[in-house]
């Protein structure tokens, strides 16, 4: 019933907007135009001003996220884990220093220091690196030079009721003619979050700083020189879902680069980026009296790359060339203790220094056949090299295996796109490779507390192989503006953990040992359908819905794959009054995965309301927002959520947003 509901509702959306009326043209004046590429959104919801970057993210009909607390989410994309993504911050390549992926690439930025999100599905997002999924960048906050206002910024404060969560944003940029200036901190603190049931979950507190300063000078009239750095700390975080907390991360992102631009000739844009980071991430289990025998789980990653891409330009052909190479060594201990931390008992690496290189060479080509038309095609060549230091204790498991591999990674993409009246249609295929990540190679008793078992790695597995088919179709006009999306993806040589016959456990709460090995296949299909419809100038309804099922060559079902949901809302504005309502939740999983520690999750629906005023103080623009999430105080845990920890009941926020 519910389904039918939803359904109608699009439908009723879509034959309402065919009988409206159709306004004549109107000339406006605008004072100021910013173009903005399509494939990227900014950082700004109407429901929530302080949003996180992961609430962002879950905003996208592509991204879902598995949750093990209320921080650092693991993003999904086209409902594939990280190892089949790549994901970047201004391009450049950060490897987590977590073998439980506690800290994504998107725990190191705040919402306050991007400007956008870039997000391409599959092979399109081969131009940052092998990809499966395909590719999400994180787009930071860049000044332009010479702005009349040489002063920017923007401080915004709040408090969350649930987890008494307090948070201070801030951010600065100062501009010249050719000198520019940027500066962002933040603050966020949250203690124990409430369920459904008013019962606390314990351990899903978090504490994280954040700070980023970005220097650039113009070297000449079309050239530029940036340097930039973001330091991120989170202190005392719990993970609900794990037997384990983070006591410390702390990561440090540097670069610099050089732009040059050309008037004339066929090359218009030559940027080149050198840079550094290095992460460290300290998983302990201290906070957990009730583990009989205790563990630290240190982690460290270091990475040095390069980023040089040129844009090129001739009529209607346009292309982007882009070198990537980089060098990361990872490193990740396990070591095990009674309740006296003197008395060790147990040293093993969980990651055995593992140093792992890569350079490739990317293009995207887009070519106008006419205003109405165009092919994009592009593809990438990459070279991975693997080098164990400890490559005795993958042996253990895998005799004479190899302690350093190289590995060709091509990839090829071709999409075709035709506009008519107003109507878009596309239609896409790809073909790409991916190297086995770290953990599947290398990986030695990585306990995974969603099944339960500890999981080897191999380091002679295949590169898994994707055979990718896509497709859109849309309609737009001055009110009604939909769009379906699908993907399907064939997949040779599918990774994931199956039994080993051998070995035992080596964490007390395992049940057993599972190796990262290789299924023949597994197909994966995605869609979704987005709409927007403006009801009247002051009134807009947005509406997504999603779909997906995934298969191994058995006909089984895969782990993690989000069920049917929907997502639906209105957004009133009223002079200097904006109100807004959404709705949203997954029907139930039926397709759910045993084998894989999976179970059936019933289907549920969150009701979220706020309001925003905005207003001057001395000229500057003020906003003031309060709301609830969860109104209902709803109990429910998602397919997504490990071990089926509940999510957050009712939450209510308030937020002031003050611009300078």
């Amino acid at each position: 019933m519910r389904l039918l509901t939803i359904v109608l509702l699009f439908f009723q959306v879509v034959v309402t907007a065919q009988n409206t009326p159709i306004k004549k043209d109107t000339i406006i004046v605008l004072k100021e135009v910013k173009l903005i590429s399509a494939t990227k959104k900014k950082i700004e919801t109407a429901m929530k001003m302080a949003v996180s970057v992961d609430d962002f993210l879950a905003s996208s009909s592509s991204i879902s996220f598995i949750k093990r607390g209320a921080y650092a989410w693991e993003p999904l994309l086209n409902n594939m884990s990280t190892e089949r993504s790549v994901v970047t911050i201004d391009g450049m390549h950060i490897f987590g220093a977590c073998t439980d992926k506690m800290d994504p690439v998107t725990s190191y930025l705040e919402s306050n220091t991007l400007s956008s999100i870039d997000i391409k599905s599959g092979q399109e997002g081969s131009l940052h690196g092998a990809t499966i999924a395909g590719s999400i960048d994180l787009k930071r906050k860049s000044t332009s030079f010479g702005l009349e206002k040489k002063w920017n910024g923007a401080y915004q404060t709040g408090f969350e009721f649930n987890n008494k969560q307090f948070f201070n944003l801030g951010n600065v940029s100062y501009s010249r003619e050719k000198l520019v200036f940027d500066a962002s901190i933040s603050y966020r603190d949250a203690g124990n979050y409430q369920d459904g049931n008013d019962n606390e979950v314990k351990h899903s507190q978090y504490h994280k700083f954040n700070t980023s300063l970005g220097l650039a000078f113009k070297t000449s009239a079309l050239s530029s020189v940036r340097a930039e750095a973001i330091f991120d700390e989170a202190k005392d975080v719990g993970f609900p879902a794990l037997p384990m907390d983070l006591w410390l991360s702390r990561a440090l992102i540097t670069s610099v680069s050089y732009k040059q631009l050309f008037e004339k000739g066929l090359i218009r844009v030559i940027d080149t980026k050198i840079y550094f980071n290095a992460i460290e991430h300290y998983m302990d289990d201290t906070t957990r009296p009730e583990n009989l025998v205790h563990m630290d789980m240190p982690g460290w990653s270091t990475t040095y790359g390069l980023l040089s891409k040129a844009n090129l330009k001739k009529d209607r052909f346009s292309s982007e060339i882009q070198l990537n190479a980089y060098n990361n060594l990872s490193i990740a201990e396990m070591r095990m203790y009674p309740q006296d931390r003197n008395n060790r008992t147990m040293f093993a690496y969980s990651w055995p220094s593992v140093t792992t290189a890569f350079t490739g060479i990317a293009m995207n080509n887009s070519w106008e056949f006419s205003e109405k038309s165009q092919l994009n095609f592009g593809g990438s060549l990459g070279l991975n090299y693997n080098y164990s230091k400890y490559v005795e204790f993958n042996w253990i498991f895998h005799p004479g295996a190899s302690q350093e591999k190289t590995r060709i990674l091509p990839s090829l993409h071709t999409s075709y796109q035709l506009s008519v009246a107003n109507f878009n249609f596309s239609v896409g295929t790809g073909y790409g490779e991916r190297a086995p990540s770290i953990s599947e190679g290398y990986g030695y008793y990585i306990y995974n507390s969603f099944d339960r078992y500890d999981y080897i790695g191999n380091p002679d597995l295949k590169n898994e192989i994707s055979y990718e088919g896509n497709a859109s179709a849309g309609f737009k006009n001055k009110k009604l503006n939909i769009q379906a999306k699908v993907n399907y993806f064939f997949i040779e040589n599918y990774i994931i953990g199956r039994i080993l016959s051998l070995g035992s456990p080596m964490n007390y709460q395992s049940i057993g040992v599972k190796g990262y090995t290789q299924l023949n296949h597994s197909t994966l299909f995605n869609f979704s359908l987005n709409s927007e419809f403006a009801i009247m100038p002051n009134l807009h309804w947005k509406g997504i819905l999603t779909y997906a099922r995934a298969k191994d060559d058995e006909g089984k079902n895969l782990p993690f794959i989000r069920p049917l949901s929907y997502h639906t809302s209105l957004h009133y504005k009223y002079k200097k009054i904006g109100f807004q309502t959404l709705l949203n939740g997954d029907f139930e999983q039926i397709n759910y995965s045993p084998e894989y520690g999976e179970d059936q999750t019933p289907n549920y629906m969150i009701w979220n309301l706020s309001a925003d005023y905005t207003f001057n103080i001395k000229n500057k623009k003020t906003v003031f927002q309060v709301g609830a999430e969860n109104i209902l105080n709803e109990y429910y845990s998602t397919y997504a959520d490990w071990g089926n920890i509940p999510r957050m009941g009712r939450n209510v926020f308030t937020s002031l947003k003050f611009n300078f």
